[in-house]
């Protein structure tokens, strides 16, 4: 046999070798080029220009973004980053680094809550899936806060899980480090690091009606533990900032749900093509890997599994439910998926060949079908955002895995299993940075920010007209005055005196004429009237991009 189709045949293996053959392989899927491109804007920008001003004030309770409060968010990632940053520096890869760990930490969680619950192939099976999600590592390869939620809420939801089995030795350990990260994953993405692990256990105590739970638990020393973690916080950013706890909990929890005030909203179905398309084509044996729980009813993994249908439902259901909806929100639901279908998989090694027919017939065809739509996408859209060559290299590989599902239909499901993993890897590796590419290109402030850290005074004012792309101010190193533009910074604007830093446009238009060497981001589409509107002396257009311009006097 092959010595990769036995490796990943065989039941028994060293957790050690595992862990560094994984490491290894899924360390060159989010690391490598991390830090080849510009950071893209808004997120990528904000979540490394909030801990650049974290450091150059030296002040971690407080979050700030151009310079005013900034409470959406508690601090977690951004202490992660700021740290990143004193280790690598001021850049791209340092920005990114926190996310990316925390998504190969997620994987290599993966396979041990698997090895412990199902077995050694189920664990690497399961690392394996969730590693080769293009959809997961792509976005671990982006500075933004729902990656590290996922590591934390992965190993909160994880050890709960190992503590609540039956005879465990280690059940004392397993609930102290339940508490430890449901307190992280609360500084990490708020009060949903309590309801949804509270909500699953909920649902997993009365579903299978282990009443004793509740008392092995330990509740009162857990809840001195959480609080341990979390308070210290919470009480330190409230006691300095009076305005916070109502901003925090009520408009950034309650209303974000109930409402569309971030302009977020999508239907409820939104995020079932989202997982489709993320983990394809793992997603394809959902179904299968579901039906297993009939047969596993009443077997020693039927709790087990319980608890991971109800991860996944639980999470999936309330982002849906929600009324502020962005992709990465259902990060958390990839882990629990790739376990149930590395179980599927595992039980079809042990038939002799095409146990996974249907789903492999239906995988090949819409494989086949997209590597040719993608090749021949820039030749038919003249306007195609992909060229020649990123086009080529994608549709190449989709082209390949749809005709390897194809020919291996009546091979052991080993091989199909191999197949998929072998392209999904390659395809995480390439697909991220030829896709990003043209992406950065169009949304990063890069070039501008460099250009402004290298020719503005320090009493030289940078205005941005209708407009505010955090990562100006990462790159350039300085605050931002916003003409006739708040957005996400309302809040801040309205703490202290802030009206010198946003202005409206005819007190703009006043101030360029008075100021010395003034510099202005202005929208292409805005370039003609504005640079009308202030004309004494006629503004150059210094740099440009595809969407604005950086103008300054001569």
């Amino acid at each position: 046999m092959n010595p990769l189709i036995s490796f990943l045949a065989d039941k028994k293996g060293s957790p050690l070798r595992d862990l560094a053959l994984l490491a290894l392989t899924f360390g060159i899927a989010f690391f490598a080029f991390l830090g080849r491109l510009p950071l893209i804007d808004p997120d990528e920008g904000r979540y490394a220009e909030i801990p650049r001003e974290m450091l150059e004030k030296g002040d971690f309770v407080t979050p700030y973004l151009n310079y005013v409060k900034y409470f959406e968010k508690p601090p977690l990632h951004y202490w992660l980053n700021a740290l990143s940053f004193k280790v690598f520096g001021l850049n791209e890869f340092a920005a990114r680094f926190p996310a990316a760990l925390c998504g190969l930490l997620t994987v290599l969680a993966t396979y041990h809550l698997g090895k412990k619950l199902f077995g050694r192939r189920e664990g690497l099976l399961a690392a394996i899936i969730l590693g080769t999600s293009v959809g997961f590592v792509a976005q671990g390869r982006f500075n933004i806060i729902d990656m590290t939620l996922t590591f934390c809420m992965t190993a909160c939801l994880g050890v709960f899980l190992l503590a609540v089995r039956e005879g465990e030795a280690r059940k004392a350990l397993y609930y102290r480090l339940f508490y430890i990260f449901a307190g992280l994953t609360v500084l990490a993405k708020g009060l949903i690091g309590v309801v949804l692990p509270g909500g699953i256990i909920v649902l997993f105590i009365l579903c299978t009606r282990r009443w004793q739970i509740l008392k092995e638990m330990r509740l009162v020393t857990g809840t001195l533990l959480f609080l341990a973690v979390t308070a210290p916080w919470f009480v330190l950013v409230s006691l300095r900032n009076p305005e916070f706890p109502h901003f925090f909990f009520i408009r950034e929890h309650l209303q974000r749900f109930t409402s569309k005030v971030h302009g977020r909203y999508q239907p409820p179905w939104f995020f079932i093509p989202v997982l489709l398309g993320m983990m394809f084509p793992w997603t394809l044996f959902i179904p299968r890997a579901i039906s297993r729980w009939r047969e596993d009813r009443k077997g020693d993994a039927a709790d087990g599994i319980l608890y991971l249908l109800l991860w996944f439902l639980v999470i999936f259901g309330f982002f849906s439910a929600s009324s502020s909806k962005l992709i990465p929100y259902i990060l958390p639901v990839f882990p629990p998926v790739a376990l149930l279908v590395a179980r599927a998989f595992s039980a079809s090694f042990e038939k002799e060949a095409g146990p996974l027919r249907p789903e492999s017939i239906i995988g090949g065809v819409l494989l086949t079908i997209a590597g040719t739509g993608v090749l021949l996408y820039p030749h038919v859209i003249k306007t195609a955002k992909l060229d020649v060559v990123t086009a080529s290299t994608l549709g190449a590989l989709f082209l390949c895995e749809g005709l390897l599902l194809l020919f291996l239909l009546r091979r052991e499901a080993v091989r199909t299993f191999a197949a998929i993993a072998a392209i999904s890897l390659l395809i995480s590796i390439i697909g991220p940075p030829l896709i990003l590419t043209p992406l950065s290109e169009r949304k990063s402030s890069k070039e501008m920010g460099e250009y402004l850290r290298n020719h503005a005074g320090a009493d030289t004012k940078i205005y941005s007209l209708m407009l505010y792309d955090q990562g100006l101010s990462f790159y350039a190193g300085r605050r931002v005055i916003l003409v006739n533009m708040k957005s996400e910074l309302e809040f801040g604007s309205e703490q202290g005196n802030q009206s010198a830093w946003f202005i409206d446009y005819p007190t703009f238009c006043r101030q360029w004429r008075e100021d010395k060497a003034p510099f202005a981001i202005v929208k292409n589409d805005d370039l003609a009237t504005v640079t009308g509107d202030i004309l004494t002396t006629k503004p150059s257009v210094l740099v440009q991009d595809k969407r604005k311009a950086l103008i300054g006097t001569p």
